[in-house]
């Protein structure tokens, strides 16, 4: 074995530790918003020592965490091009709801008061993204304009997170229900969602199928 095959292995079997950790995060965090840094090591499968050696503290690993998710949001937001505002608000939702661990696990440290600036501030493009759509869709009169755009992105966020908290992601129904709760507090009765998601199948389409048609 060569003196660099053994400096390297370290590396890649931290890595793959780092990697384990902030895996059992996602599930306990989305569990629970404060799981405990005991319960995180537990979800891992290792000590409350071995945690600590990847990360100072609780913090630093939630940290983390809504870098990441807030890297995959914002890639997704910047992918949405659609003329159609309305048509770009369903594309959002369904879209962010294919990265649904991350989706959840971030909804759920939303909720903790004490990385809510932090989470807003990692997710500032993607909320850009959702006023750009709300303001085109009201100037277009396609999206409600009885509250301001800024107001409106706000409540399309809220709903979403709402649902994300209260539906289990691996629900057949979870994608849809999503997209529809979102369109409706947007401005669209119930059958101008259904019409319009009729007219765009490949909102709802299942990533794996969609994988496979462009493969």
């Amino acid at each position: 074995m060569s003196d660099t095959t053994q400096t390297r292995r370290p590396r890649r079997d931290a890595r793959e530790n780092r990697a384990g950790i902030l895996a059992a995060a996602h599930i306990a965090l989305a569990h629970d918003p404060r799981a405990s840094v005991d319960a995180i090591a537990r979800q891992a499968g290792l000590s409350r020592r071995a945690l600590y050696g990847h990360f100072d503290d609780r913090d630093a690993l939630v940290s983390e965490l809504v870098a990441q998710g807030a890297e995959r949001f914002n890639a997704v937001a910047a992918t949405i091009d659609d003329t159609d505002a309305r048509v770009a608000l369903a594309r959002l939702a369904g879209a962010l709801w294919n990265e649904a661990a991350h989706v959840q696990v971030l909804a759920a440290i939303a909720l903790d008061e004490a990385h809510l600036e932090e989470t807003a501030t990692a997710l500032a493009p993607l909320r850009r993204t959702v006023v750009r759509i709300v303001r085109e869709g009201q100037d277009a009169d396609v999206l409600r304009t009885d509250v301001a755009a800024p107001t409106l992105a706000r409540l399309v966020e809220e709903t979403a997170r709402t649902v994300i908290t209260r539906i289990d992601a691996s629900s057949p129904e979870a994608r849809t229900l999503a997209v529809r709760a979102v369109l409706s507090i947007a401005g669209l009765s119930w059958r101008q969602a259904a019409a319009l998601l009729d007219m765009h199948p490949e909102i709802l389409a299942d990533v794996a199928r969609t994988e496979e048609a462009g493969a």
